[in-house]
């Protein structure tokens, strides 16, 4: 099964919020009285969750712990593998 171009961009788009987090956390880590820094990590990491719950929402869970898992149905395994993408 593989993914659509919808859901390709919504991956690319969590992929690159995950991707920004990570650098800002290791930037503050060196730097944690930079406000700007903190402020937009702030933002980084509110985009990535909305993102997320987009992404959840339309195309199932991305990880098995995920906040959405309903407990109605074990669907984690029934969308396409990161290698089948």
């Amino acid at each position: 099964m593989k993914c659509d171009d919808r859901q390709m961009a919504m991956l690319m788009k969590i992929q690159e919020m995950q991707f920004v987090s990570i650098e800002l956390q290791l930037y503050l880590d060196t730097h944690p009285c930079d406000q700007d820094a903190l402020n937009d990590y702030r933002c980084a990491v509110e985009a990535l969750h909305k993102y997320i719950m987009e992404y959840e929402t339309e195309f199932g869970s991305l990880i098995a712990l995920s906040p959405h898992y309903t407990g109605d149905n074990w669907d984690w395994a029934e969308g396409p593998w990161p290698w089948e993408m």
